[in-house]
């Protein structure tokens, strides 16, 4: 009997538990669809800022679904045509001035993009966050009369990733609003903050993407979007080996 107990008064606390403590995988997803849509075209300012000199970027990106994406470089002159490629958890990037390219293997994947503070699945917008992480909602809060839930992001045991845990702030509307990066020792290693709301394709978005480096105030890398198209037709061979390869043919 007692036994039996212990499982109702288990069965109980599960269904007393506010809801929304249930749903922060929801919430990630719902976010993390929001943000690349069916299918999404966008060219965005990179500027990485570094004591003492500052560079700047124009990309072009592509992506389908939740883990195909292509971005390619369009300027300055000298970076034109270098390119990178994810498709699932496989990624290659290609370099035009000695015409190759190389595979990526999974472990570089966290590294940095371009001498950047976005990773290669930063900017990629890796489906990794959903599929590596178990998340748990652990506040809310409001950005205006938006509420905002506070989610804890904890890595699936044997999940290939760096980090050991990520904090995400994300609107009832499913705007990101942050995304804080801890290392293995739970110190924060970098964070992303959105701002600049705006009127982007089909839907509010954030124009402006800032990833700050933890340990100094002078490094941070900010994402400009000057225009950005969700569920556009793309053909299939827009997002390929084919289409990174040859940057100037139509795919």
């Amino acid at each position: 009997m007692g036994r039996y107990l212990l499982i109702i008064a288990a069965v109980l606390m599960v269904m007393w538990r506010p809801a929304e403590a249930l749903d922060g995988q929801a919430v990630v997803e719902a976010g993390f669809n929001y943000m690349r849509g069916k299918t999404s075209v966008s060219v965005v300012t990179m500027t990485i800022q570094r004591p003492g000199w500052r560079r700047v970027m124009s990309i072009k990106a592509w992506t389908r679904g939740t883990d195909q994406s292509l971005f390619r470089t369009i300027a300055p002159s000298k970076d034109q045509g270098n390119g990178t490629l994810k498709k699932g958890r496989e990624m290659w990037m290609y370099n035009p001035k000695v015409n190759r390219v190389i595979k990526i293997p999974p472990s570089m994947m966290s590294q940095s993009w371009m001498g950047s503070d976005f990773s290669n699945n930063d900017l990629a917008k890796s489906d990794s966050l959903i599929t590596d992480y178990d998340h748990r909602i652990v506040a809310t809060e409001t950005d205006g009369d938006i509420k905002v839930y506070v989610i804890e992001s904890i890595p699936k045991p044997d999940a290939p990733v760096v980090w050991g845990m990520q904090k995400l702030k994300i609107r009832s509307d499913h705007i990101f609003l942050m995304q804080q990066f801890f290392d293995e020792d739970l110190k924060p290693v970098k964070t992303m903050l959105t701002t600049d709301l705006q009127k982007m394709g089909d839907r509010l978005f954030p124009k402006s993407w800032r990833m700050q480096n933890a340990e100094s105030p002078n490094e941070y890398t900010v994402l400009e979007y000057q225009s950005l198209v969700f569920d556009a037709e793309l053909p299939r061979r827009q997002i390929s080996l084919h289409a990174l390869k040859n940057p100037g043919r139509r795919p």
